[in-house]
């Protein structure tokens, strides 16, 4: 492994906290974040981050998560952070199969066996990272339970176009459209755009504050909107998760009770048909809830350790 390139005083994560290259099967470099738990940890976190988002967000995860007793890890996924992005506009969001995302978490696996982490291993996956971990859970994985903080398993659509959603975008899919920014998205970066009066993400002005600075003092993290292919490969993926039956193992899912940008219903449908699951929703939070204020922060980090801890 290589090192790579890491803000840790930026992340704010516990000490000894690092970064490395890793390569995935089909060549694409992306990056990993690592740190340490308590000398005995109780086991790894495996965080998948949303969209735009890159491993230094997470450094006060670590830190809550290693008050808990767990080591974390975090990843760049193609297309974000400073892993390999594939169109000559760097700040265009772009995948070219949602199913590539589980190559990047291939490799993250491979490198975590290949370290030795502490085991057993959990999966916490917030919005777009929900998707990648639900379909890695599909699967045969290394997982003893799971927990999602705002998952994507649906894609907001107009009502009346929603029923639609699919077709509508297997034929974008087809067309010279499909490098093109979504409508209403461009290369601007959302927190940099967007005023902390009413902003979707978060109620907290010093996480608000945090996300901020760290693009000021990284630019090259930023990330704009996503590209209608990238749209139309969401929603085909949330299509065929949809269609798959629960995993069986124990999982935790949290939503803000102001959430107001993943599809909440499909959230909900979900979790109804996970036997082993359970759905919390935090009153007056929004998207982010490890980007809450501390009070919502504690609350979801010691539910998220007592799913842990039970399997």
């Amino acid at each position: 492994m290589q090192a790579a390139p890491f803000h840790a005083a930026m992340a704010r994560g516990p000490e000894g906290g690092r970064a490395v290259w890793l390569r995935t099967e089909d060549g694409v470099r992306i990056r990993l974040g690592l740190w340490p738990g308590p000398a005995a940890a109780q086991g790894t976190v495996f965080l998948l981050p949303g969209r735009t988002e890159y491993v230094e967000k997470y450094g006060p995860a670590a830190a809550d998560l290693a008050a808990r007793g767990y080591a974390m890890l975090a990843v760049d996924w193609r297309g974000q952070g400073l892993a390999d992005r594939p169109l000559d506009d760097p700040l265009k969001g772009h995948v070219a199969h949602f199913p590539d995302f589980q190559r990047d978490l291939a490799a993250v696996i491979a490198t975590a066996t290949e370290i030795d982490l502490p085991r057993p291993w959990f999966v916490l996956g917030h919005s777009m990272g929900g998707a990648i971990g639900l379909r890695a859970l599909m699967g045969v994985h290394p997982f003893a339970a799971a927990a999602f903080s705002a998952p994507m398993w649906g894609i907001g659509l107009p009502p009346l176009i929603h029923p639609f959603g699919p077709q509508i975008s297997r034929l974008f899919d087809a067309s010279a459209l499909a490098e093109r920014y979504a409508p209403g998205t461009g290369p601007g970066t959302y927190v940099l755009s967007a005023p902390f009066l009413d902003n979707k993400l978060t109620t907290d002005p010093g996480m608000w504050a945090f996300m901020v600075g760290h693009l000021g003092e990284a630019p090259e993290l930023a990330l704009g909107g996503p590209t209608l292919h990238w749209v139309t490969q969401g929603i085909l993926e949330c299509e065929a998760l949809a269609a798959l039956a629960s995993p069986d193992l124990p999982c935790l899912t949290a939503i803000g009770g102001a959430e107001r940008i993943i599809d909440i219903p499909a959230a909900k449908a979900r979790m109804a048909r996970w036997p082993k699951g359970r759905l919390e929703v935090f009153e007056g939070a929004q998207h982010e809830l490890m980007m809450e204020g501390a009070t919502t922060r504690a609350r979801f980090f010691d539910a998220v350790a007592e799913t842990f801890a039970r399997a």
